[in-house]
Parts: C-alpha cells; sequence; structure tokens
C-alpha cells in the first residue's frame, strides 16, 4: 500500500519555472537611484553643515571638559559598586563555609558518641 506523496516533497512540474532564491535581483530604475544618491549628498552636507555651527553654540573644550570628568566618576562608582557586590560575595561564602563546617562538627560528634557495633574476635 503506499501513501500519497506529500506536495512539498515533490518535483516542481515545469522544470523552466527557476525557483525564487535563484532568481537574479532587479535594480531600481536609474531616476530613483539618483535621487537617493542626492538625498544622501544633501543629508551630509546639512549634517556637516551642522556641525561646523556647533563651536559658535556652545563650548565645546567645556562640553569635552564635562564629559570626560562624567566619565571618570562613572567608571569609580562602577569599581566600587563591584568591589563592594564582592565583598558581600565573600561574607556569603564565608557564612556557608561556617555553616558547612557547623553540621560536619555536629555529624562527627553524633558519629563519636553513638556505640560503635562490636566486631567477631577470631578464635
Amino acid at each position: 500500500m503506499t501513501s500519497p506523496r506529500r506536495r512539498s516533497l515533490q518535483l516542481p512540474l515545469s522544470a523552466q519555472r527557476q525557483r525564487h532564491v535563484f532568481r537574479r535581483r532587479r535594480h531600481p530604475p536609474r531616476w530613483r537611484q539618483f535621487g537617493v544618491g542626492l538625498l544622501f549628498m544633501a543629508l551630509g552636507a546639512a549634517m556637516l553643515f551642522g556641525l561646523v555651527q556647533l563651536p559658535e553654540r556652545l563650548d565645546t573644550v567645556l562640553l569635552l571638559s564635562n564629559a570626560l570628568a562624567q566619565l571618570i566618576s562613572g567608571v569609580r562608582a562602577l569599581l566600587l559598586g563591584l568591589l563592594q557586590l564582592f565583598g558581600v560575595v565573600l561574607v556569603v561564602l564565608v557564612a556557608l563555609l561556617a555553616l558547612l563546617l557547623l553540621v560536619g562538627g555536629g555529624v562527627r560528634l553524633v558519629r563519636a558518641l553513638m556505640p560503635r557495633p562490636r566486631s567477631p574476635r577470631p578464635s
């Protein structure tokens, strides 16, 4: 008894049809490429013009020094926070080790106080 083949497992019906994956990519029309090129150039020129106007609007040296001071204080705060976190983890590890030692010592004390079974003497 043969089962009907699934559609996804069948071969294509015509050999002339190309798969969508292997089709050549169509290029956009030339007028569109020209328009996009002009748009990119206009945006780049406007951004450069804005950057040229920037020193007149604000003091760049003051801006740079403030940014560096904020960066240094941020890095210092980050390192201080990491150091405090390391201290907390160290305290937790020491507390866990103390609890482990207490439990281990208690088990050994209980074993030491329990009577030992007598071993048969060889005759």
